[in-house]
């Protein structure tokens, strides 16, 4: 069970972020420095009780159309071996120390989990609150037997692609796009996806797909 700390980080979320989305292919903003604010997001527990892992949801208004991103990150008390270009920046926390913190589509920690949200063998929990699962986030699968986790990411202009060696993708929507009203359809050929909410600029909530899952051919 993570606990969650209330207390100070510095620098915040927001302005690591801030330098760190235009870098992104996927971020929509144009030269003006981004205006982030956290729109929503929840967390997922890791087993062993080290690494912090957050899906959070940020919403850039600097420009004429507010953007939402969805950003998974994970905060570790130490570097993770090989990912040094998967650090979005340190940060002191307030009862922890120094903090890394890392996109977590390459943080196997966050991988892990995001595989057994999607299959129903853990549940989203929420960000603010310790011991508390949020009932907002909702995951679907339809596929035989368990996930594979070797999964490798690559970022496009579309969002995050992580592909197994399997043939098996998940793909992370990075910008966020407000369902219609009525169920929410997942994509042709989905195997399972994540859906979840999120604040809008006018205080409304919205739903949208967070994640597609499409599984590999049978071997």
């Amino acid at each position: 069970m993570a606990v969650i700390h209330h207390t100070t980080l510095t620098p915040t979320k927001m302005e690591l972020l801030t330098s760190w989305l235009p870098s992104r292919p996927w971020y929509r903003g144009g030269a003006a420095e981004p205006e982030l604010v956290k729109a929503g997001g929840f967390r997922l527990d890791d087993p062993e009780g080290e690494v912090g892992v957050e899906f959070l949801v940020v919403t850039d208004t600097s420009g004429p159309h507010p953007t939402s991103y969805l950003v998974p990150f994970t905060y570790r008390g130490a570097p993770l071996d090989g990912a040094e270009d998967a650090l979005v920046g340190t940060m002191e926390h307030g009862v922890l120390g120094k903090r890394w913190a890392y996109d977590g589509c390459h943080d196997p920690v966050m991988v892990r989990q995001l595989a057994a949200l999607i299959e129903g063998r853990v549940r989203a929990q929420d960000q603010n609150i310790t011991d508390a699962h949020d009932r907002e986030v909702t995951a679907s699968y339809t596929g035989d037997g368990p996930l594979p986790t070797d999964f490798t990411a690559g970022d496009d202009q579309d969002g995050t692609r992580l592909t197994t060696p399997q043939g098996t993708t998940l793909r992370l929507h990075r910008v966020l796009q407000p369902a219609p009203d009525g169920p929410l359809t997942p994509a042709r050929g989905a195997t399972g996806h994540v859906t979840g909410c999120w604040q809008l600029p006018d205080g409304t909530r919205a739903r949208g797909v967070l994640a597609v899952l499409h599984a590999g051919p049978r071997t």
